[in-house]
This record gives C-alpha cells, sequence and structure tokens, in this order.
C-alpha cells in the first residue's frame, strides 16, 4: 500500500512537473529560475519534452501536405535524422556546461539539460497542429503555417536564451557571448571526437594488418 501511494506521488509530480512546461514558456524569467531552483522541474518531464519533439519531427516528414514539405524517404536515414536532434542537444549541454564551469556559472549539467529541454515546448506545441492544418489549407493560405513554423523555432531560441541567463545567473550580454562560445565548444568537441574515431581506426587498422602478417608467415 505504501509503494503504491509513494508510485502515485511519483506520477503526480510527473505530472505537475510536464505541465510546469506551459508556464515557463509563458513567463521565461520566472519560470526558469523555479525550474531549476526551486525544483518546480524533473528530468523525466524534460525527457517527455525531447522525445515529443522527435516525435514531432518524424511526424511532420510523414504527415504534413507535399505543398508546403517535399520529402524523399530514398535520402533519408530516419536514425540520422533523430541523432541531428540529440546529438547537437548533447553537445550543447556539455559545451556550455565546459564553459560556465569554468566562468562562475552556476548551473549544473542536469540543470542546464532540463531548461534546453523545457525551452524546446514551443516546437510539438506548435507544430503539432500545423502538420494537421497543413492537410487542409491551400497553398495560397499557407503564408499563416511557414509563420507558425518560424515562430516555433524562434520562441524555443528565446527560451534557451532566458533558461541559460536563470540558470547561470548572467546578464543577457554575458549570456548571449557563452551561448556563441557553447556553438564554437561543440565543434571543438566534434573535432575530438572524430579525431578520438580516426586514430581508433588506424589502431584497429594497425593490428589486424599485423594479425594478417603473422597468419600469412605461418
Amino acid at each position: 500500500m505504501l509503494a503504491l501511494l509513494k508510485k502515485k506521488e511519483t506520477y503526480i509530480h510527473y505530472l505537475e512537473t510536464l505541465k510546469y512546461a506551459l508556464y515557463v514558456i509563458t513567463h521565461p524569467l520566472d519560470g526558469f529560475w523555479d525550474l531549476t531552483h526551486e525544483k518546480r522541474g524533473s528530468i523525466a518531464a524534460a525527457n517527455t519534452i525531447v522525445i515529443l519533439t522527435l516525435i514531432t519531427r518524424v511526424a511532420k516528414l510523414q504527415f504534413t501536405s507535399f505543398l508546403f514539405l517535399q520529402v524523399y524517404w530514398e535520402g533519408i536515414n530516419i536514425f540520422l535524422y533523430i541523432a541531428s536532434v540529440l546529438l547537437p542537444l548533447a553537445l550543447f549541454c556539455v559545451g556550455n556546461w565546459g564553459l560556465t564551469t569554468l566562468f562562475d556559472g552556476k548551473g549544473r549539467m542536469s540543470q542546464i539539460y532540463m531548461g534546453t529541454a523545457y525551452a524546446l515546448t514551443p516546437y510539438p506545441l506548435i507544430q503539432i497542429p500545423m502538420i494537421i492544418l497543413s492537410n487542409v489549407v491551400t497553398k495560397e493560405e499557407g503564408a499563416f503555417y511557414v509563420f507558425a513554423g518560424s515562430l516555433s523555432i524562434i520562441w524555443a531560441a528565446m527560451l534557451i536564451i532566458s533558461a541559460m541567463m536563470q540558470i547561470h545567473e548572467y546578464t543577457l550580454s554575458k549570456t548571449l557571448f557563452f551561448l556563441v562560445a557553447s556553438l564554437f565548444a561543440m565543434l571543438v568537441i566534434v573535432f575530438i571526437l572524430l579525431l578520438f574515431f580516426s586514430m581508433i581506426s588506424q589502431g584497429i587498422a594497425y593490428f589486424v594488418s599485423i594479425a594478417k602478417e603473422i597468419m600469412f608467415r605461418m
């Protein structure tokens, strides 16, 4: 009985933190402060928002009217398409955390991820209705569709700025500077990873060639 009550409390807390995303996107400064400092958010809700964003991205390919989006499935790898969201998200969190830790940033890795994930809320919130709408409007009436799609991305970008301001307790100018610096950090991380995997592949190829040489001589 006690375990059941605890499970119910956990579920209710999850729903409350997920619902709180609606407050965050309309009151970003207060919302992101309370999200992290007052523990109004949760990693579970953040994961849900990221998953909804991924589902929306895939659904947009599948269900958007051909008048607004022409998809050539032969050239699309769905796993790479999903990775095109998850990989930049992971790189941003790591890069931003690494830089801000060196310059008096207050945010932890989990807070940066949570804030970024909550900031993505406008994307599925706007894009899902737009996917449906794209199938009932004409090409001439599509200006609203294009505007709404752009709004979802711009809104999310502004929320990320607000999130980093509140999480790290930076000024706007300092936040913008470190967001740009985070983009460069992402490129550095990608370069290091590519260099690492290149060295690993060369090392494996070297030992394979030695093994083949030994087997040939035997």
